[in-house]
């Protein structure tokens, strides 16, 4: 054997050593989305780990914190304002990475620094425009385009499209320019379908913003009607936990049915992430 070759014991050992640490990783991990689980379920949360344990489990908080806040009414805005958002993001980041990367025109290299520097700038600091503009001169307020409009073009998934079509090979799109194809058909026809991984990492990366965004629909909806899930829970939390008789437990359960959408959508689409087409489009 030789002397760079390391034994079968050490070997083992050190797979098996590998796999107790990512096993301990991965308790960390989930620990906390356990707990939160077994807190909704149970009768009486403790301010301990025992309230870990799952014991005397029911879904009375459920019921109570639906009772207090409308669950279905929260969901439905936080559906709305997602979707609404999920939407422009995919039509605006494939009309404008598609034409970053493939399209010739002037001032190409500056409107994509201007891009990249757009980035750099927290959504904190244009609240206050941005509430201007939207609530006193645009009279969106309590309204759902008042709450799509300021994420309607995200540049993170204009970029991530840009990058995408730009390792595309410049041949598909040049032979269909030959053949008399206009932009828009070579995009619908040709860049679309092999851009799945991209579409769909674009969209669940964007799903998480809107979802969770609390501060901009806090901002605009003074109806509570109006108000996404996330802002509803807050305001639970602020004035209306003494109305049910577990506050802690109604809580968790909202935030457990906040955080199922994302869950389950990451679980069902996580394998398309490594998938991709442009290699087969150039055999032959």
């Amino acid at each position: 054997m030789s002397a760079t070759t390391p034994a079968p014991g050490r070997r083992v050992g050190g797979k098996a050593l590998r796999y107790v640490l990512l096993s301990l990783g991965a308790v960390v991990f989930l620990f906390p989305f356990y707990y939160m689980v077994v807190g909704s379920l149970r009768k009486v949360t403790a301010g301990d780990l025992s309230a870990a344990v799952p014991s005397g489990l029911t879904g009375a908080n459920y019921a109570a914190i639906n009772i207090t806040i409308s669950l279905g009414r929260s969901l439905l805005n936080s559906g709305i304002m997602t979707i609404g958002v999920l939407i422009c993001t995919l039509v605006f980041g494939v009309l404008a990475g598609y034409a970053l990367a493939v399209l010739k025109f002037r001032g190409k290299g500056a409107v994509f620094g201007a891009l990249l520097l757009v980035q750099m700038v927290p959504f904190q600091l244009l609240t206050l425009p941005l509430y201007v503009l939207v609530v006193r001169d645009y009279g969106l307020g309590d309204n759902y385009f008042g709450m799509i409009l300021p994420f309607a073009i995200n540049s993170t998934a204009v970029f991530l499209f840009r990058q995408f079509f730009s390792q595309m090979p410049q041949s598909l799109f040049e032979a269909a320019r030959i053949d008399g194809a206009s932009e828009l058909r070579i995009l619908w026809r040709i860049a679309l379908p092999m851009a799945k991984p991209a579409i769909l990492t674009a969209l669940l990366l964007t799903f998480i913003g809107p979802w969770n965004e609390f501060l901009w629909p806090f901002l605009v909806t003074k109806n509570a009607d109006m108000q996404p899930l996330a802002v509803s829970l807050a305001s639970f939390l602020s004035n209306l936990q003494g109305t049910v008789a577990n506050p802690a437990g109604a809580l968790l359960a909202g935030a457990c049915v906040l955080a199922l959408p994302a869950v389950v959508l990451f679980l069902v689409f996580q394998r398309h992430f490594t998938s991709t087409d442009i290699d087969s489009a150039t055999k032959g």
